[in-house]
């Protein structure tokens, strides 16, 4: 007679009994189990055999695949972590990452959140050391920088979220459309009235009469985010809740502007689901105006999502993204690529963002070469915000998202490209961080002088460049 094999999930079940709220003796009477035999399974001295681990997906609703494969996705992250070069040396065998995540997931997690919050200092210390270079404000109170903090620290990367947002995207699906699936699951009708009924909105949740109020100004892939949007804080606000808790905030603004991004982050999950969105991407070649069709998104809305595909294990090309104005202010930053934003002052005026406002809606591809050597490639193009009626508001900005040259050639954009362009060797063009950082010597884009170089005086001769300044 054959036996019924087990699995050995202790320490998961024990995390998992906890975040139900209950306690040994609670569990083992839903299970109809003795608490010594919860203690057991916990203790990993007794194996969960399949018939009660079908008996805990019923009774608590819970994903099968919770218990016996968390542990590969927490062996892909800490595999992603040693790769770090602080970790350079040390040798983390495939195995022995696995045994420490299936048997000890509590101390798992908090090497996890301890190299996070190193993250984030290191993130944090760049800050102050600019500023104290001299550099303008963004300084650890700002919400807005600590927002950016806690993103870049995490690589704008949050599978949690890519697990909720993609289980929620079926449940919608299932009801055939959003709209239905307000209606019953939340009791709430979709409404589309004139801007001037929503007084200032675009969106809004009224409870009284249970509805949701969308612009009807609002172009299809803005309403259709607003509406994901809306789910995700009516839905995902434990899981969202769940990931902030992992910051660190000196400001209660910073955390709700964080909170919000988390948020659109889950709203563009639902709309371009994870699995099915890293397939296509590759299937496209990460052409970014096919797979907004291809999704019902806009660009910027498809742009963003590109920069969030690392989840451990699945990872596709990493991206940055960054938004500018005519003025050159930055409106949204997200590193997953590396790429050294400056922090404090203005960007490199070389850069084709800056110039992509001459030809809107128009991509432009430009290879781009840092002063220590690194070279990446970016697609720019304008996006517009508002309008929809005549007379409305309208915001045209510009946005640029690029990603390290040994990943240019699973682009579409780099078709038909010489070899040289995809080894490194194409012509680019040189670019600084920001002026005061670059000490190239024969800009005449220069804005201000870089550090630490002495400027010359211009008494006898004058320099054809902005400014004259000491080799040494």
């Amino acid at each position: 007679m054959a036996t019924e094999r087990g699995l050995y999930v202790g320490p998961r079940l024990r995390r998992m009994r906890r975040d139900l709220g209950l306690t040994q003796a609670d569990m083992a009477a839903a299970l109809e189990v003795s608490a010594s035999y919860i203690a057991l399974l916990e203790r990993n001295n007794r194996p969960l055999t399949a018939g009660l681990l079908l008996k805990l997906a019923q009774t608590y609703d819970v994903d099968l695949g919770s218990l016996g494969g968390g542990a590969a996705d927490d062996t892909a992250r800490l595999q992603a972590v040693l790769k770090d070069p602080m970790f350079a040396g040390i040798d983390g065998a495939a195995g022995e990452l696995t045994d420490m995540a299936t048997n000890y997931p509590g101390v798992t997690e908090a090497l996890l959140r301890l190299y996070t919050t190193y993250q984030e200092g290191q993130l944090a210390f760049a800050d102050r050391g600019a500023a104290a270079a001299g550099a303008d404000a963004d300084d650890a109170s700002d919400p807005v920088a600590e927002s950016r903090r806690f993103l870049a620290a995490r690589r704008n990367s949050f599978p949690t979220l890519d697990d909720a947002a993609e289980r929620l995207a079926q449940q919608v699906g299932a009801r055939e459309n959003v709209t239905s699936y307000f209606q019953t699951r939340h009791g709430l009708r979709v409404r589309r009235v004139p801007a001037s009924f929503m007084v200032g909105s675009t969106r809004r949740l009224d409870r009284h009469r249970q509805e949701v109020l969308l612009d009807d100004s609002l172009d299809a892939a803005s309403q259709a985010f607003q509406l994901a949007l809306q789910l995700c804080y009516l839905e995902l606000a434990p899981e969202i809740d769940a990931v902030l808790e992992g910051g660190s905030f000196a400001s209660e603004s910073g955390e709700r502007l964080t909170r919000r991004a988390l948020a659109s982050y889950a709203a563009a999950a639902v709309l371009m689901p994870y699995s099915a969105f890293a397939r296509a991407v590759e299937a496209r070649r990460y052409d970014v105006e096919a797979l907004a069709r291809q999704f019902g998104c806009s660009f910027e809305q498809t742009a963003h999502r590109l920069t969030t595909l690392q989840k451990p294990g699945q990872e596709r090309v990493p991206f940055f993204f960054i938004r500018v104005d005519p003025a050159g202010n930055v409106s949204k930053r997200l590193d997953g690529a590396g790429f050294p934003f400056a922090r404090h002052g203005g960007g490199c005026p070389l850069w084709s963002i800056h110039h992509v406002f001459r030809t809107p809606r128009e991509v432009v591809t430009q290879w781009l070469e840092l002063p220590d050597g690194q070279r990446f490639f970016s697609i720019a193009r304008t996006v517009t915000a508002g309008g929809g009626a005549f007379g409305a508001p309208r915001v045209e900005r510009a946005i640029a998202l690029g990603c390290a040259a040994e990943h240019a050639g699973k682009l579409i954009y780099t078709a038909g490209a010489p070899a040289g362009g995809l080894t490194g060797d194409a012509p680019a063009t040189p670019i600084g961080v920001t002026c005061r950082l670059c000490q190239r010597t024969e800009c005449t884009a220069r804005s201000e002088p870089p550090i630490g170089r002495q400027i010359l005086p211009d008494d006898i001769r004058r320099t054809s460049l902005p400014f004259g300044f000491s080799e040494t």
